[in-house]
């Protein structure tokens, strides 16, 4: 709900998402329950639906699903490759004042600090500013700024009692000075003040400075997913 795909479709305990190619979360498929129909003439089935959006196949693979050992060894004998394990990171939080050096912003002006922290092209900011305006959560959009500059950014999707973090970045030329810390502290801050008491995000495994961050933030693993992606 967090991080919605601009359409998606529903099949036999799967979630079939379509974003137009704009991040495999959002074009992905996620199995979440236990399947009745055959197993291979559902991959088939969606094999076609991607190939008709001119989209690879992309699933997206969880610890914590029952169906995901017998999905796994399907897709890797169909040829899947395996792609990218991230890790579902979650902390309780405890409510603190919001820092001052965050600033809250309206989507659009977010969306372009976002686009000039990271250099995305045109193109993929108009994808991006749809999910955005899809999510149906409250939404906090921080920068960080320095002398009026910003220097790191990031969104906090609120929902009931939790709040996921998404797009957290610091500039390259500022990184190693604690704004990384500052932009998920004081959007923390932000979620509890809408009543959120529990926040969760995600990263991938092998992202070393991520890890340092968040473990020195007190989060810890709750589960993890990983991607197969046909050929």
């Amino acid at each position: 709900n967090a991080w919605p795909a601009l359409q998606q479709s529903f099949l036999d305990g799967w979630i079939l998402r379509f974003a137009r190619g704009f991040t495999k979360r959002s074009n992905s498929i996620v199995p979440l329950y236990p399947s009745l129909q055959p197993l291979a003439e559902k991959i088939r089935y969606c094999e076609n639906l991607y190939a008709r959006e001119q989209l690879q196949t992309v699933f997206r693979l969880t610890s914590i699903a029952a169906d995901s050992p017998s999905v796994e060894a399907a897709l890797a004998e169909r040829g899947y490759r395996l792609e990218e394990t991230s890790l579902v990171l979650s902390k309780p939080l405890i409510a603190e004042p919001l820092q001052g050096a965050l600033k809250m912003l309206p989507l659009e002006d977010w969306l372009s600090v976002y686009c000039e922290l990271t250099g995305m092209p045109e193109p993929a900011r108009s994808l991006h500013g749809l999910i955005l305006k899809s999510i149906a959560g409250e939404c906090g959009f921080g920068a960080l700024l320095l002398d009026e500059q910003p220097v790191a950014c990031g969104l906090a999707v609120v929902e009931q009692e939790l709040v996921g973090l998404f797009d957290i970045f610091t500039h390259p030329e500022a990184r190693n000075a604690g704004h990384g810390a500052d932009i998920v502290n004081g959007l923390l801050a932000w979620a509890a003040s809408q009543g959120a008491t529990r926040a969760y995000l995600q990263m991938v495994e092998d992202n070393v400075p991520a890890t340092a961050l968040y473990n020195s933030l007190g989060f810890s693993e709750i589960y993890r997913y990983w991607y197969r992606i046909g050929v």
